[in-house]
């Protein structure tokens, strides 16, 4: 019996052997680190470990008649690893095979039946085991098949009494041997897919880096910016060059072949126009398949991922590379890492724009929303001081142009937070030419404040406090000061007769009428800047609204 598991334990070492040779082949090698395997994978997969079983058979020793064997650890490892069809047609490959070198052997239907049995066996351990164990299930499973199999050889086999001397022999022997081989051999197996999670792992912080040091560029997105991008991308990755495309044209090139890889100019390779039109990724592994047009192209295989603006093509990335086949699961997994952060950027930095755009838009809006009822107002108020006091008139002009100067300039949304008040100021300048001492304005400015806002964010504010609060008479405290964070907290109160609570609800829903609209463009304004608007509170007497701002990048 010693010298029976000694051979056994050779035969299913010279197994390991084998699976770990063919593991380290770069064809096996890409099977194993996928997550899904198409029917060529299997039908591949299902060849090796039925191989490893015939292989178990013919390494065998004779005993009595009968082979003791490994026979099964291929067939288990392998449905257990990679599902039911590789177990269950590894089982029938190895199984048939045993049956057709010994045909009216002694054991050869009991082993056929029992071999085929396993893959069976293998694929509901595949289905109902947890990653972390299957190897013991595998050893324990294996032990149970053998058992299986001394059954159906004491029951199947005649004459008896050698069936019985057989079962003796190889029973212990066997079950030992096949249980430990199969947990061997997934244990080998999985470390493999363990260095694919690995292989993952790393991939994913280069690809997090490189996001990291592009972001910048996603910001305003031009030319050159495409290209400190591509640079970045070739630097971190060792690539030979890298390109990024719309649908049609080359928008950028960066490394070797930027003298014929010119941006603006179609694409011309295949390849390119099938990851955009299918939307999958594309290796090419030869100048023949990267068909360039330049005979000199010192670009020799190429990795190309879609790049994708919600479910839509927009274009691709394209990472080359100066050799032959240089394309491996590596480079694979990264390059799709990078296409969908880079889809990520683009699809942020258009929602930018688009907020951007969406807040100038609504600025222009309220400046042009000039009140009538002001103008005509303080033109009256002009007019009735050019009669007792011309200076005092000569100044409200000087305000009121100053004003229209102001709300009219498109140039820029941002103006320094002492420009805004002044711009407050001007306003109220001709407001208390109409209302007189009734109406009173206090300014808590803390000092020091160096930050700039969004211009007319103040004084639409101010102006509905003394329209609709105060009406004209009552008190107004405008304050500024730093909070944490680099912040700064502004705050309009007035001691009017309080704002409604279904006009604070309008302007949250932003559904106030066409003109009254200064409030609620405002809130929206300062939600699509900083991520929250307006705090709108009733007061006991009045109304205090308050916001904060913050430096953010132009």
């Amino acid at each position: 019996m010693i010298i029976l598991l000694k051979n056994l334990t050779n035969n299913f070492i010279f197994i390991l052997v084998m699976a770990f040779i063919i593991s380290n082949l770069s064809l096996f090698k890409n099977i194993f680190r996928k997550d899904e395997y198409r029917k060529r994978d299997i039908i591949i997969l299902t060849i090796i470990f039925g191989g490893f079983g015939i292989v178990g058979t013919y390494a065998g020793t004779e005993v009595n008649g009968a082979i003791a064997n490994t026979r099964i650890v291929g067939v288990m490892a392998g449905g257990i690893l990679f599902g039911p069809i590789v177990g269950i047609f590894a089982g029938i490959i190895a199984g048939f095979h045993r049956l057709f070198i010994d045909f009216g052997g002694i054991t050869s239907v009991p082993c056929t039946i029992t071999t085929i049995t396993a893959g069976f066996v293998s694929a509901y351990i595949y289905k109902r085991a947890g990653e972390d164990n299957k190897k013991f299930y595998g050893l324990i499973g294996g032990i149970l098949v053998e058992s299986l199999e001394m059954i159906l050889i004491l029951i199947l086999s005649k004459p008896y009494s050698s069936a019985l001397s057989i079962v003796k022999s190889i029973y212990l022997p066997m079950s030992l041997t096949n249980g430990i081989g199969i947990f061997l051999l997934i244990v080998l197996i999985q470390n493999y897919f363990k260095e694919k999670d690995r292989i993952a792992a790393e991939q994913a912080k280069l690809a997090l880096e490189i996001a990291s040091k592009t972001l910048p560029y996603f910001r305003d997105i031009t030319a050159d910016s495409n290209d400190k991008i591509c640079q970045i991308i070739k630097d971190s990755t060792g690539a030979a060059a890298v390109s990024i495309t719309d649908k049609n044209t080359i928008v950028s090139h960066v490394g070797l072949g930027s003298d014929h890889h010119i941006k603006g100019n179609s694409l011309m390779n295949e390849g390119t126009k099938k990851a955009i039109r299918e939307g999958i990724v594309i290796a090419l592994n030869s100048p023949e398949e990267i068909g360039c047009s330049e005979p000199l192209c010192p670009l020799k295989s190429a990795i190309i991922a879609p790049l994708k603006d919600g479910d839509e093509v927009i274009g691709a990335l394209k990472i080359f590379y100066a050799k032959k086949n240089a394309v491996t699961y590596r480079t694979t997994n990264l390059v799709i890492g990078l296409s969908q952060l880079i889809s990520t950027q683009y699809e942020i930095s258009k929602v930018n724009k688009l907020k951007d755009m969406a807040s100038k838009a609504e600025l222009k809006a309220l400046q042009a929303q000039i009140n009538p009822h002001f103008l005509f107002n303080a033109f009256n108020t002009i007019i009735s001081f050019l009669r007792y006091d011309p200076n005092k008139a000569r100044s409200l002009i000087i305000n009121l142009t100053s004003y229209l100067r102001y709300n009219l300039d498109y140039s820029n949304s941002y103006v320094e937070l002492s420009r805004e008040l002044d711009q407050v100021k001007t306003y109220l300048e001709v407001e208390k030419a109409r209302f007189g001492d009734n109406l009173n304005v206090i300014f808590n400015i803390a000092e020091n404040i160096d930050i700039k806002v969004p211009s007319l964010i103040i004084q639409p504010i101010v102006e509905n406090a003394i329209r609709h609060g105060i009406k004209g008479a009552g008190t107004i405290i405008v304050s500024a000061y730093p909070i944490e964070n680099g912040k700064i907290y502004i705050s309009i109160e007035d001691d009017g007769i309080g704002i409604n609570e279904d006009i604070i609800e309008k302007v949250y829903k932003g559904i106030m009428m066409e003109s009254k609209i200064g409030m609620t463009n405002v809130n929206n304004r300062l939600k699509n800047l900083y991520g929250k608007g307006l705090n709108i509170e009733r007061l006991k007497k009045g109304t205090k609204i308050s916001f904060t701002v913050h430096t953010i990048r132009e």
